[in-house]
């Protein structure tokens, strides 16, 4: 009877034994691989993104010009779009309206709207919160200087973004624009080519990216614009085309409403 209490007892503690490793292993695993997938996620989420493009249903897309070199094609920018009556976005460069005063006023009072592309055109990415909100806010108040209006929409140098870039931006009440097509105009294409870059893809709610100042732009805008108006499409500044309140970005920089 001894002998089979305690082969009955060491077997039991055997079991409670198992019991307790496997419990361990299994909450090793929980933490290392659940709750780090959990936190993977909340970090992911957690990401901020720009407007690549905007969620819509008619038929409305914005063309935008980014300004940071030469002037010389202003004129024959703003006759192409005035011959089309379309209002589009130009980015602007701080530095840019140091040089070209006078291309500004004329944006400006040709009905454009004038955004901002910061004040030196660095890597933002590298730069500090403190840094990138000063990019933004000296080339606001060029801005505001010359058309009396902030600028409201801001869109990084290089197309660089990341959280400190972006919440930089919207502390200060900016909202962060990318683009989903790109014309490649300052590569040296040609009006052809640049439209073969966008025929398949233009959608409700794209955003175009151009340059001003590239050898081809200026040319090839008659071409574009005839082209995105004979599909129907309406060309809109950025503000009339992204939502300002109820809506979400989603992992593909598409904003929606909600």
């Amino acid at each position: 009877m001894f002998l089979v209490f305690n082969r009955q007892k060491i077997f039991s503690y055997i079991v409670a034994l198992s019991t307790v490793v496997v419990l361990f292993m299994f909450s090793a695993m929980f933490i290392n691989g659940d709750v780090k997938t959990v936190m993977t996620s909340a970090k992911a989420s957690s990401k901020l993104l720009p407007i690549y493009n905007v969620d819509r249903n008619d038929k409305k897309i914005s063309l935008t010009i980014n300004c940071a070199w030469n002037a010389d094609d202003i004129d024959s920018i703003l006759d192409t779009l005035s011959k089309y009556n379309v209002k589009t976005t130009f980015f602007v460069v701080g530095e840019w309206v140091d040089k070209y005063p006078q291309a500004v006023k004329k944006i400006y009072e040709a009905g454009h709207e004038i955004a901002n592309h910061s004040n030196s055109h660095p890597h933002v990415n590298n730069l500090s919160y403190e840094q990138n909100v000063s990019e933004i806010l000296e080339c606001s108040k060029k801005v505001e200087n010359i058309t009396g209006q902030k600028t409201t929409l801001y869109r990084g140098p290089y197309g660089e973004y990341n959280n400190t870039v972006i919440k930089a931006a919207q502390d200060n009440n900016h909202t962060v624009i990318q683009w989903n097509l790109d014309t490649l105009d300052y590569e040296g294409l040609d009006a052809e080519q640049m439209w073969d870059r966008l025929k398949n893809k233009l959608t409700d709610g794209s955003i175009v990216l151009m340059h001003n100042g590239t050898e081809n732009t200026a040319n090839a805008l008659d071409k574009i614009i005839y082209n995105i108006q004979n599909k129907g499409f309406e060309i809109v500044k950025v503000s009339d085309l992204i939502y300002k309140e109820n809506y979400k970005i989603d992992n593909n920089g598409t904003q929606k409403k909600v």
